[in-house]
C-alpha cells in the first residue's frame, strides 16, 4: 500500500462563508431564479467582510451556475435557475478518476433518453413540438456544418427532455451527454464521412420526433434505445456492448 502525503490543514477561508450562506438561500428557495442579489457594497455590510473577498465569493458562485453579473446593471448578481451544472461536474471529475466509463456513461443515457421520450411522447405541449421540429429541420440543413448540426441535435434533445416535464431526466440527461461528449472528444477520430454520419443522425431524429408527435410513447423509447446503442456500440469493449445490447432490447 503507497503511503498517502497530506498537506497541512488551513482555516476556512472568510469567502467560503460568504459563499455557503448565499448558495444556501439559493438552495433552499429562499432567493428565487430571477431575483437579484443585493449590490456588491451591501454584501460588503450585510458580510462585514472586504470587497476582495465578496469579490471573490461572487465568482466562485458564478462559476458553479448560480448566479450572473449583468454588465452595466446597478442591482447585484441574478439568480439563475437550477441547471445540471454541478451534477455534469461530478460526471466530469469521476471519468477523469476513472471511476465512470463511458460504458457505464452510455448506458445511464440509454435509460434517461428512454424513460424521456416515453413521457414526452405522454406530455407534451405543441409549443415543444414545434420546437423538436425546428431543431430536426435545422439538423437536416446544416449537415455541412459540424458545430451548427451540433447546436441543433442538442437544442432537439433539449426540448425532448423538456417534454418529459421530469426535471432530474432534465438536468441528468444534459449532464451526462455533456460527460459523454468530453470523453467522446479524447477517444473517437473523426468519422470517415461526417456528413453522411450527420445526415444518418438527422433522419433518426426525425423518426424518434414523429414517434413522440404521435403519442407512441413505447415506439418512442424503443427508438431512442436501438439508436443510442447503434451509435455508441462501436466505441465500447465485449462487455460494454453486451451491456448495451441487453439495455436497448428492454421493454
Amino acid at each position: 500500500m503507497s503511503k498517502i502525503s497530506f498537506t497541512p490543514a488551513v482555516p476556512v477561508l472568510t469567502y467560503e462563508r460568504v459563499v455557503e450562506q448565499i448558495e444556501e438561500a439559493i438552495l433552499s428557495g429562499a432567493l428565487a431564479p430571477g431575483q437579484h442579489l443585493p449590490s456588491e457594497r451591501e454584501l460588503v455590510v450585510q458580510f462585514s467582510v472586504s470587497r476582495p473577498t465578496v469579490r471573490e465569493a461572487l465568482r466562485v458562485l458564478q462559476s458553479r451556475g448560480l448566479i450572473a453579473s449583468r454588465p452595466g446593471v446597478r442591482t447585484g448578481p441574478e439568480v439563475l435557475p437550477l441547471t445540471g451544472l454541478a451534477l455534469e461536474r461530478s460526471f466530469s471529475t469521476l471519468t477523469r478518476v476513472a471511476a465512470l466509463s463511458l460504458s457505464d456513461l452510455v448506458q445511464f443515457r440509454v435509460i434517461l433518453e428512454s424513460s424521456a421520450c416515453r413521457l414526452a411522447a405522454t406530455l407534451h405541449t405543441g409549443e415543444q413540438l414545434d420546437a423538436m421540429s425546428s431543431a430536426v429541420g435545422r439538423m437536416k440543413a446544416s449537415v455541412h456544418d459540424a458545430d451548427m448540426f451540433s447546436r441543433a441535435d442538442l437544442d432537439f434533445h433539449t426540448a425532448v427532455w423538456e417534454a418529459s416535464g421530469n426535471l432530474l431526466l432534465q438536468t441528468s440527461g444534459q449532464a451526462v451527454s455533456a460527460a459523454i461528449l468530453s470523453l467522446m472528444n479524447d477517444r473517437i477520430s473523426m468519422a470517415p464521412d461526417p456528413r453522411l454520419a450527420m445526415e444518418e443522425s438527422a433522419a433518426s431524429d426525425r423518426i424518434l420526433f414523429e414517434a413522440i408527435a404521435a403519442g407512441a410513447a413505447s415506439a418512442a423509447g424503443a427508438h431512442a434505445r436501438a439508436a443510442i446503442a447503434d451509435h455508441f456500440a462501436l466505441y465500447l469493449d465485449d462487455r460494454g456492448r453486451t451491456a448495451l445490447a441487453a439495455l436497448a432490447a428492454g421493454a
